[in-house]
C-alpha cells in the first residue's frame, strides 16, 4: 500500500506482514473407497442406459442444464464412469427427464438378486 510521506514528500511502501501457520502433528489421510461390486457396476450401467434412452433427441447440455448439472457429469453417468451418483443428482435428472424415482429405481436395478452382503443399501432378505 503506497502512501505519501509527511509533508507531501516521496511516497513509501508500508510493510505487509505475512503470517504463516505451521501445524505439526496433524496428518490428513485420504478417504479410501471400497471397490464397487459387479452388481453395483451393472446398476450404474443400467442407470446410464435408462437416462440416455429417456433423454431421446435432447442434447446432453440441455438436459444437464435443466437438472442443474454439468454436461460432463451427465456424460459420466450415462457412460457408466460414475456408476454411483448422489441421490439428489439422480433426483434432479429424473425430474428433468420426466421420470419418477420409482421408475428409475426399478429400471436401473439389475434383475439378479441383491448382492450377498447387502452392499446395495437395501434391507437384507
Amino acid at each position: 500500500m503506497r502512501t505519501s510521506a509527511p509533508g507531501g514528500g516521496h511516497s513509501f511502501v508500508r510493510p505487509v506482514f505475512l503470517y504463516r501457520y505451521f501445524f505439526t502433528g496433524i496428518s490428513i489421510t485420504g478417504m479410501v473407497r471400497t471397490p464397487l461390486t459387479p452388481w453395483e457396476r451393472e446398476r450404474g450401467e443400467r442407470l446410464g442406459e435408462l437416462l440416455r434412452a429417456a433423454r431421446g433427441e435432447r442434447s446432453m447440455v440441455e438436459v444437464a442444464a435443466a437438472a442443474g448439472l454439468s454436461a460432463e457429469t451427465l456424460r459420466k453417468i450415462e457412460t457408466g464412469r460414475a456408476p454411483t451418483p448422489a441421490f439428489f443428482t439422480v433426483a434432479a435428472l429424473a425430474g428433468a427427464l420426466g421420470l419418477s424415482l420409482d421408475e428409475v429405481a426399478v429400471l436401473a436395478t439389475p434383475p439378479d438378486a441383491a448382492p450377498e452382503n447387502g452392499a446395495h443399501g437395501g434391507a437384507a432378505a
